[in-house]
């Protein structure tokens, strides 16, 4: 194995601390860190993702993120596919048993993974695995002889477990042995470091107890925040309707991103761009000095995002027309201001009705159906949609080309 030149360990550790959660343990990070630069030799760093869903969103790739700032600094980054681990599924957030998808499914959601993961990571240094290569091979006295080296009781701990418990719902059993085989994964592995959303604390550490069990070293967990999505509050979810896919079109997804609110670009420029902490505090100065304004900040966000999945030309392409469907379509600076009293949720339908912007709720509908209503510069497409009016919130609505209302509730 060829050897590396690796920048000085203090260096490395506040490049990757950019954005973390936790890492347990750090100083064994950093131990690992400096023992790699002084053998040349690069760590294994594993990121594992089950292969539940066809399509990656935004939120997805903060994991996958971190493990390309491991490859950036020339250690090993091993993407691993849990082909053999979807069948069982991760418990890690349910409240009841989820159903195991099949064979089939997970192959064809497989291959859609690699081709968007390589938009982050470099195919030609990224070792992909596929756990099936030796949980398939475990004979059932393996298994037992696995399940023997961790206790029932340290299982129950896991929260999720724990209240399904006290709430008398059902815990299959073969849910109590996911932590364990995906801990075999690390094993067979022989991983220096772990990456995982803080979701998954537990896994992760029963995988540093079951390599330990096996003889090696603990790897280090490292865990990264859950995302939050564009409503501001929830978690990025394809459920909630909240989210950025990455095979989205640019335009599509300049919009979206342009819908956050100002205070969340902050952690976004964290966790879904490559910005170093001291470039992201330097911004940060430039907005508080009244240097930039955040809506120039969020659209440099929106770019340097879509540009990593898009490429460059597109993301600029979006820019440019996003500026000039927000300046000549919106012209958010002539917009009349209505106000509202903060209340209960309110159909987009009956607003804008209620701003005169359409004459009924059946021709609101049809706008909707038709593409011709826009948040923020955002196309609305659900008919059924809620408006927020519970807090304290502007917005600029527009219905057809050239009506529009900013609307601030107060």
């Amino acid at each position: 194995m060829a050897q590396t030149n690796f920048k000085p360990a203090d260096e490395q550790l506040a490049y990757l601390k950019k954005g973390v959660a936790e890492i347990i343990r750090e100083e064994d990070l950093k131990a690992k860190l400096e023992q790699s630069a002084k053998t040349g030799k690069p760590l294994r760093v594993y990121l594992g993702v089950d292969p539940t869903a066809p399509d990656i969103h935004l939120g997805h790739t903060v994991v996958l993120r971190k493990l390309k700032h491991f490859q950036n600094l020339g250690h090993t980054a091993i993407f691993l596919i849990g082909d053999f681990s979807a069948m069982i599924g991760d418990p890690t957030g349910q409240s009841e048993t989820r159903p195991p998808l099949t064979r089939e499914q997970v192959d064809a959601n497989s291959k859609t993974y690699l081709a968007q993961v390589f938009k982050l990571l470099d195919p030609q240094k990224t070792e992909v695995r596929y756990n099936s290569e030796w949980l398939e091979k475990l004979s059932s006295y393996d298994v037992v002889r696995l399940c023997g080296h961790y206790r029932l009781a340290r299982m129950l701990e896991r929260e999720d477990f724990r209240s399904r418990l006290n709430n008398n719902q059902p815990i299959s059993v073969h849910e109590l042995l996911y932590p364990l085989l995906t801990a075999y994964d690390a094993v067979a592995l022989q991983s220096d470091v772990e990456i995982g959303a803080t979701e998954q604390k537990f896994n992760l550490l029963v995988h540093r107890d079951i390599q330990r069990e096996y003889g090696l070293a603990s790897e280090v967990a490292l865990t990264m925040p859950i995302l939050v999505g564009l409503d501001g509050h929830r978690k990025m979810s394809k459920s909630l309707g909240n989210y950025v896919g990455i095979t989205e079109a640019p335009g599509e997804m300049f919009g979206k991103m342009m819908s956050i609110p100002d205070e969340l670009m902050w952690s976004y420029y964290e966790l879904v761009t490559d910005r170093t902490p001291p470039e992201i505090a330097a911004l940060k100065k430039e907005v508080t000095d009244g240097a930039l304004h955040p809506m120039d900040l969020k659209m440099k966000l929106a770019q340097e995002v879509i540009g990593d999945f898009h490429g460059e030309d597109a993301a600029r392409k979006a820019a440019e027309n996003f500026q000039r469907v927000f300046r000549d379509r919106q012209a958010p600076e002539e917009a009349p201001v209505i106000q509202l009293p903060k209340g209960p949720a309110k159909k987009l339908t009956a607003l804008l009705v209620e701003l005169n912007l359409a004459p009924s709720k059946a021709e609101a509908e049809r706008l909707i159906k038709q593409k011709a209503v826009e948040i923020d510069g955002v196309t609305i497409e659900d008919p059924r949609k809620d408006i927020d009016l519970s807090k304290p919130s502007e917005f600029l609505l527009r219905a057809g080309k050239k009506k529009f209302v900013r609307v601030v509730v107060a």
